[in-house]
C-alpha cells in the first residue's frame, strides 16, 4: 500500500502538475454497431447470436436479450450469465448443467441460415475464394446470389476497400439474401450493391460506362452464356469463375470460353470432405462425408484484343468434331444451342411459401 509519505516528492525535486505531465491514453474501442454483426470478436453483447454446445455437443443458437432466458427439459440459462462475458466462456443453467457458449462462425451460420435457393456450401464457398484469387480491394461481379451465402463470404473477403456488385433475377431470391447479408454483418455493407436484372444487361452497360471488374463469380443456370458480357467487363487477366452443379453444364461452359478465344485454357474440378471421427484409438473416417455438390471452373482473360495460346492436344476422335458436338445423342454438350431450363437439370420450383418462411425466420432469428 501507499503512504502519503510515499507520495511526497524528494527536497529539491521538480513538482510537475498534471498538465505539465500528461498520462498516456489507452486507445479507445472500436464503436459498436447498434445490432451487431457476427463477423467481430469481444465479449458478449446484447443482440449478440450465441452458440450454446452441451455436454453431448448438441448445439443451440440463441440472441442475447435484456432479462431473456434460454429453456431446456432440464434447466434455465439466463442469458444475462452471458451478456458482457468472453467469448468461450462455460456457463452453467439453474440446474448446473454446463454449455460452452461461442460467438457462431461464418461456416455455422452459412449452414444454418434460413433460406429460399439452396447455398454454396463452405467447402466451394473457399475454393471460390481461393483460386478465384478474391483480394482485399477487389472490384467482383456476382451473379446468382441465392440466399446470400457466397455473397457473405465475397464481402468478407474484398474488406473496406473493395466492391461487390451482384445481379439476382429474382427479387424473391434478392430479399433473401439482403436479409441474410444484413442479419451476418449487422447492417447493409457500404462495400455491396445488389441490382435486380440479368447479367448481361448489366455488364455491357458497365462496360459502356467505363466500369470494370477484376473476378466475375457466377452461380447460374447457363454461364456459358455469359462469357461474351464477362469478357467485356473483365480486366485483362481478370478471373472468370463459374459454379455448376452437371456435367453438361460444364462441358458447355468450358466450350464457350474456348470459342470466344480470348480466355485461357479452362480448369475444372469438385471438391470431397470426409470428417473424420476423433475418440481415444478409435480413430476412424465418419460414416457419411460431403461428396459432389457441384463443379468449379475458372479461366483467366486475356489482354483485350489478344487470342490465347491454345493448348497442345492428342488427337481425340469425335471430342472436337462439330458434328458429334451437335448430335442429338449428345445434347447438352460442347456446341449445343439448345437453350435449358431448371426442369432439365431436375431442379424444382421453389414455393412462394418458403421464400416467406425463410425472410420469417431470419427476422424471428435477430429477437430470439
Amino acid at each position: 500500500m501507499t503512504s502519503a509519505a510515499d507520495e511526497t516528492p524528494l527536497h529539491g525535486a521538480p513538482q510537475e502538475t498534471a498538465q505539465s505531465s500528461p498520462q498516456p491514453q489507452s486507445p479507445q474501442p472500436a464503436p459498436r454497431a447498434e445490432r451487431p454483426g457476427l463477423d467481430r470478436t469481444g465479449p458478449f453483447v446484447l443482440g449478440d447470436k450465441v452458440q450454446l454446445a452441451d455436454a453431448k455437443n448438441r448445439l443451440h443458437t440463441i440472441t442475447l436479450r435484456e432479462g431473456g432466458e434460454f429453456h431446456t427439459h432440464r434447466g434455465v440459462l439466463r442469458h444475462a450469465d452471458l451478456i458482457g462475458a468472453e467469448d468461450g466462456v462455460v456457463v452453467e443453467d439453474s440446474q448446473g448443467n454446463p454449455f460452452q457458449a461461442l460467438r457462431p462462425l461464418y461456416s455455422d451460420y452459412m449452414l444454418s441460415m434460413p433460406r429460399g435457393a439452396a447455398i454454396i456450401y463452405p467447402k466451394d464457398s473457399a475454393q471460390i475464394l481461393m483460386w478465384g484469387d478474391i483480394f482485399p480491394g477487389a472490384r467482383v461481379l456476382e451473379a446468382g446470389v441465392g440466399s446470400g451465402g457466397l455473397t457473405t463470404a465475397l464481402l468478407r473477403a474484398i474488406g473496406e476497400h473493395g466492391s461487390l456488385r451482384s445481379i439476382e433475377r429474382r427479387e424473391e431470391f434478392a430479399q433473401v439474401a439482403r436479409e441474410n447479408v444484413e442479419t451476418f454483418f449487422g447492417g447493409a455493407p457500404s462495400t455491396w450493391d445488389l441490382q435486380i436484372g440479368d447479367f448481361q444487361d448489366v455488364a455491357a452497360q458497365m462496360a459502356r460506362e467505363g466500369e470494370s471488374a477484376d473476378r466475375v463469380v457466377l452461380d447460374m443456370l447457363a454461364p456459358w452464356e455469359c462469357v461474351d458480357a464477362a469478357a467485356e467487363v473483365l480486366v485483362s487477366g481478370g478471373v472468370y469463375l463459374a459454379y455448376v452443379a452437371t456435367v453438361t453444364q460444364l462441358s458447355r461452359t468450358a466450350e464457350a470460353l474456348r470459342d470466344h478465344g480470348e480466355f485461357t485454357e479452362p480448369s475444372a474440378w469438385e471438391s470431397f470432405v470426409r470428417p473424420w471421427h476423433l475418440e481415444g484409438l478409435a480413430v476412424r473416417p465418419e460414416h457419411r462425408m460431403n461428396a459432389h455438390t457441384g463443379f468449379l471452373l475458372t479461366a483467366r482473360r486475356t489482354a483485350h484484343g489478344t487470342q490465347a495460346l491454345r493448348r497442345t492436344r492428342r488427337p481425340a476422335p469425335g471430342s472436337q468434331d462439330e458434328a458429334e458436338l451437335n448430335h442429338p445423342d449428345n445434347e447438352g454438350f460442347g456446341g449445343s444451342t439448345t437453350e435449358w431450363s431448371g426442369e432439365d437439370l431436375g431442379e424444382r420450383g421453389i414455393a412462394p411459401r418458403k421464400i416467406k418462411r425463410a425472410l420469417r425466420d431470419i427476422r424471428q432469428g435477430r429477437d430470439r
